[in-house]
């Protein structure tokens, strides 16, 4: 193939189309943030980002490499007690795996390859307004993981993730300096004003107050007195605390206080997710209105009984409502039950064309590009898909796999699908990384678009087939499933392709993920997936509800969390990779 031209091979060379590098000081190629060309079935959809400069990430010297600092290669958080409410320090790093299901990894490799190109990926922050009305923390009395102690912390959590990668010497295999970061959906968890406003600011920058209705106090479950949650001001004997949870007089002061996000130091890109387009991550975007009302009204339920909550949470699995009329009809029947809270209308569910216009807004442009990945063509044809230039030799993708017509499992339209297979075969000769919140599995609602009725929805499987028939799909990279799980994709032909599934970064154990791309110049590409936790010490000190010991408290606490899934982490081969592939 005459995908990727001839470099001088040596053992950590970066390839030069791709990396700028000189002694000294390392920037990004002018390709980062560039749009492909856009053809007439592309426009609505291609970014036009302007290339973005790469001034801070570069660090004084090359690094050496390969490296382990700041990665789950040196150390992972682990518990230091063994019973009870445990407590977490330092524990041992993950190995790497390499894998060889889709190629035979040949000797020597190391020595030869070069870099095509390495970034980030965030995703499922689930940055939530603990205190918005519609919120079902009430499940909790079904379902305990429904509502998690640690809910009130995901943005503090969330601006650790992002001073870990300001902090990261450059991809640790490589050297190469990182691109960017992708976010691959479930930025916010809501779908409400207020949480895209603070999720904007972490990945941008920016002084964030993760607190909505009283601008002093905080209104929600959390100092409600019911034992059904953990109430940290209070020595209220509540469930959590029976297991071990602790009292932390000032968590909630703590944890409404403002906080100071550094922004991204890279240019980022966004990828939506079911969370971010639908109400509650699973009612239709065209649902009840009554509950756009709710949300910025003055009354919030707190409780229900168990055969009520297992009736809602049934629904919602099931997708039996999935235009919200029966919430709307559940809330109405509790409304005595309800408690007062203040009003406040940033609590207003947003809109795509909100979503799209806060990317397009340059006071969230941080490091760029523009629009991260958006422009006003997709305000224009009402689309969240888009295509982008990562280098001279890839491309990235990023498809909006989110029904409209309800339900938190996905789908994409014919016009998406058909627009995919172009883009892909316009760009034969690069190769191709391709970005969305759900996995191939996730995605098995083909409930109708109410904005586009007459149009089919495909399934994961019909994607798989599409992106196996071309030769340039190295990796689908996405998230939902809050789980690492890494996928080999094998089609007829010799095509094959990874599918990299990454963990949340609400539950246990809060991951991100460095991917590099590498070309072995023996007739494989290698892909290095390298897990990273936030920058919050591992150790936690409940004296300290300072922004840092927050973050800190926000692992440990979630690792603690009632009900929790503990294979979350995945495998020894789903964590540190090196995931071997064929040239097509």
């Amino acid at each position: 193939m005459s995908r990727i031209r001839s470099v001088a091979a040596s053992a950590l060379e970066v390839n030069r189309r791709t990396v700028l590098a000189a002694a000294g000081a390392v920037s990004l190629s002018a390709g980062v943030g560039y749009a492909l060309r856009p053809t007439d079935s592309q426009a609505a959809t291609t970014t036009a980002a302007a290339p973005v400069a790469h001034s801070r990430q570069a660090p004084a010297a090359a690094p050496l490499v390969p490296y382990t600092k700041g990665t789950t290669l040196a150390s992972v958080a682990a518990p230091r007690n063994s019973s009870g409410y445990r407590r977490l320090g330092d524990g041992p790093g993950w190995g790497r795996v390499v894998r060889s299901e889709l190629a035979t990894p040949k000797s020597g490799r190391a020595g030869r390859r070069t870099t095509l190109a390495a970034f980030v990926q965030f995703t499922d922050l689930h940055l939530q307004d603990v205190q918005h009305p519609l919120r079902l923390e009430y499940l909790r009395s079904h379902d305990v993981h429904a509502w998690r102690p640690h809910e009130a912390l995901t943005v503090p959590g969330a601006v650790s993730l992002v001073e870990r990668v300001n902090a990261l010497r450059g991809a640790p295999v490589t050297g190469a300096p990182l691109h960017f970061v992708m976010t691959t959906g479930d930025n916010t968890d809501n779908n409400a004003h207020s949480e895209l406003e603070w999720f904007m600011k972490v990945m941008s920058g920016g002084r964030i107050t993760p607190n909505s209705g009283d601008a002093k106090h905080y209104e929600g479950v959390q100092n409600s007195g019911l034992k059904l949650y953990w109430q940290p001001d209070s020595t209220l004997r509540d469930g959590d605390k029976a297991l071990g949870f602790p009292q932390l007089k000032g968590f909630l002061a703590a944890a409404i206080r403002e906080v100071r996000s550094p922004g991204l130091k890279l240019p980022w890109f966004s990828t939506v997710g079911n969370h971010d387009a639908l109400p509650l991550g699973c009612y239709g975007s065209h649902g009840d209105p009554y509950l756009a009302e709710a949300a910025i009204g003055g009354k919030k339920l707190f409780s229900v009984s168990d055969a009520d909550a297992q009736k809602l949470q049934d629904a919602i699995k099931n997708a039996t409502d999935p235009k919200g009329t029966g919430y709307r009809d559940f809330l109405k029947a509790h409304a005595r039950s309800m408690r007062s809270v203040t009003p406040d209308e940033k609590r207003a569910p947003y809109t795509q064309a909100d979503y799209l216009k806060a990317h397009l807004d340059p006071a969230y442009q941080g490091h760029g590009p523009a629009g991260h990945g958006y422009s006003s063509a997709n305000l224009d044809a009402g689309t969240q898909y888009y295509a982008f230039r990562i280098s001279d030799d890839v491309i990235g993708i990023s498809l909006d796999t989110t029904d409209a017509g309800g339900h938190y499992e996905g789908s994409i339209g014919t016009a998406q699908l058909n627009w995919l297979d172009k883009t892909l075969k316009d760009n034969k000769d690069s190769y191709a990384v391709v970005f969305s919140h759900h996995t191939s599995k996730s995605m098995d609602n083909t409930r109708p678009d109410p904005a586009r009725p007459g149009e089919k929805r495909h399934s994961g499987a019909e994607v798989i087939s599409l992106l196996s028939a071309h030769a340039g799909v190295l990796a689908w990279v996405n998230g939902h499933i809050h789980k690492n799980v890494i996928t080999p994709h094998q089609a007829s032909g010799g095509r094959s392709f990874w599918e990299i599934s990454t963990a949340s970064h609400v539950d246990y154990p809060h991951l991100a993920r460095i991917i590099e791309l590498v070309d072995n110049k023996d007739g494989t590409i290698s892909l290095f997936t390298t897990l990273i936790e936030s920058a919050a010490p591992h150790r936690t000190d409940f004296a300290d509800l300072s922004q840092t010991g927050l973050a800190a408290l926000y692992r440990e606490l979630a690792f603690n969390a009632p009900g929790a899934n503990k294979t979350l982490a995945g495998t020894a081969a789903d964590r540190n990779t090196e995931l071997v592939l064929k040239k097509g």
